[in-house]
């Protein structure tokens, strides 16, 4: 059953190596230029830039949060405050899954309250990921505002969860899969869609 749970990137296969991973949606170079235009339209719709604390949602949304983190630095000279935030205690799945439930970490280095916060996820879909998060996130305070980034958003909405800011919108079939992995050979990230049989779409 798909979801929009983020998974870990993980190495491609030797065979991707040589070429093209089959099923690709997203390169390398693709995720680079999304998350650059992500980051110049929270500059645009952002008067407080100072006051904005990126949250990326384990595993996926991590490395994302840091590439914009970056990306705001360079185009409006901001170091925003970036945090991690584990959302699987706040799970509404969580007890009725069967499975026990692998704590990931949580890195949040101050509060948010009057914060501008921006979480991060690498894949949505239901929504169900972001509902937890926003739960996890009243622990640390109580923010002005919070907004969503995705890098891809495949629909398949259960609760209704805005995305602010996304990469690229992925039609998709209830059971396909969406995966952020890390690149050929090791290098950069790719973004995979998988149908239900494990075969590339």
């Amino acid at each position: 059953m798909a979801s929009d749970q983020p998974a870990k990137p993980r190495p491609a296969t030797s065979a991707s190596a040589a070429s093209p991973s089959p099923g690709v949606v997203l390169d390398d170079l693709a995720i680079q230029r999304a998350l650059m235009r992500i980051a110049h339209e929270i500059v645009e719709r952002s008067d407080e830039l100072h006051r904005l604390y990126l949250v990326g949602i384990p595993n996926g949304g991590v490395p994302l949060a840091r590439q914009i983190a970056q990306n705001l630095r360079e185009i409006a000279g901001v170091d925003v405050t970036l945090g991690v935030l584990d959302t699987t205690l706040y799970r509404d799945d969580r007890l009725t899954s069967g499975i026990r439930p692998r704590l990931r970490l949580t890195e949040m280095p101050s509060a948010v309250d009057g914060r501008l916060v921006i979480l991060v996820d690498d894949v949505a879909s239901t929504g169900r990921t972001i509902r937890a998060a926003m739960d996890a996130l009243m622990d640390f305070g109580r923010p002005r505002a919070v907004q969503v980034v995705a890098l891809v958003d495949r629909g398949h909405r259960e609760l209704p969860i805005k995305i602010d800011y996304v990469g690229k919108n992925i039609p998709t079939q209830r059971t396909d899969h969406v995966e952020l992995r890390t690149g050929p050979a090791g290098k950069g990230m790719e973004v995979v869609l998988m149908q239900a049989t494990g075969t590339p779409s």
